[in-house]
């Protein structure tokens, strides 16, 4: 038994005559935090979504904890999930909502619960409708991760929350990798993405760009190159070899010249940039 708990393979999905993903391959390995990184619209929600057996998809082929389980009904009692914009009863409190999510896993979440609402400061006496944006968010994730499941996939679960719940979020997802759970979360936010993932995948248009570890996208071909001459300077990005860029130096005769491994930052912008025609 090998340590991949999600392999999907080039998997294909349309909307009418809407292309919405196309070929999309992809492994997560046993203790790593991975990212599906991309623009709104690119196709991370409907990976996610066919990868959770919400909606079909027409080629390809989805394998999770390595057929494991009997069937999907109980690979997803070792998930825990939360949607981009999770929905709750409106009237409800807090504390009954988490404990219902509880209640339909079947299992007693009070202890990892009740750690979970003190780490991230919930009100757990207020109703649903009157919580703010961030602390709706918390009461997902909470819901998402009580169960302490094996694979924890979150679509956006940043979004709302302020800087220091982020960090906090975080550790908890680190934490939980490092006890032996995987997670693959959506993110179109590039410094959390720098900071906290093992894995990045990018994914355009519902096509997969790259999947490489974040330390690994930096040491490409892409440089960042800063000229100067005759008091002047000019920055450019630069993807050809080494020997072709000391030559255009050479010619140049600059006064003084940087040479820098890209950002994150930069990457993306240069695989989602568009081509000239």
């Amino acid at each position: 038994m090998t340590d991949v708990i999600l392999d999907v393979s080039h998997i294909a999905k349309t909307f009418g005559h809407v292309q919405a993903l196309k070929d999309i391959t992809l492994s997560l390995r046993k203790g790593r935090v991975h990212t599906l990184l991309g623009e709104n619209g690119a196709g991370k929600s409907t990976t996610i979504r066919c990868l959770l057996g919400l909606i079909g998809y027409q080629k390809g082929e989805i394998t999770l904890f390595e057929d494991e389980y009997d069937d999907l009904v109980e690979e997803l009692d070792h998930i825990g999930y939360m949607p981009s914009e999770a929905m709750f009863y409106p009237a409800m409190k807090v504390k009954n909502v988490i404990k219902l999510a509880a209640k339909m896993r079947g299992k007693d979440c009070r202890e990892e619960a009740e750690r979970l609402i003190k780490l991230l400061d919930v009100p757990v006496h207020k109703k649903i409708e009157d919580l703010s944006t961030g602390n709706r968010k918390k009461v997902a994730i909470i819901c998402a991760l009580q169960h302490q499941p094996e694979l924890i996939i979150l679509d956006e679960p940043t979004s709302g929350l302020d800087p220091l719940m982020q960090e906090r979020f975080f550790g908890l997802i680190k934490e939980a990798c490092a006890n032996g759970a995987t997670c693959l979360l959506s993110s179109h936010n590039l410094s959390e993405v720098k900071n906290y993932c093992d894995r990045v995948a990018i994914i355009k248009e519902g096509e997969m760009v790259t999947v490489d570890n974040v330390e690994h996208l930096t040491h490409t071909l892409l440089r960042k190159v800063t000229v100067w001459k005759d008091g002047l300077q000019k920055t450019y990005d630069y993807t050809g070899s080494t020997k072709d860029l000391l030559k255009q130096l050479e010619e140049v005769q600059p006064d003084d010249v940087l040479i820098e491994e890209p950002s994150l930052e930069s990457l993306f912008m240069n695989f989602y940039k568009e081509e000239k025609a």
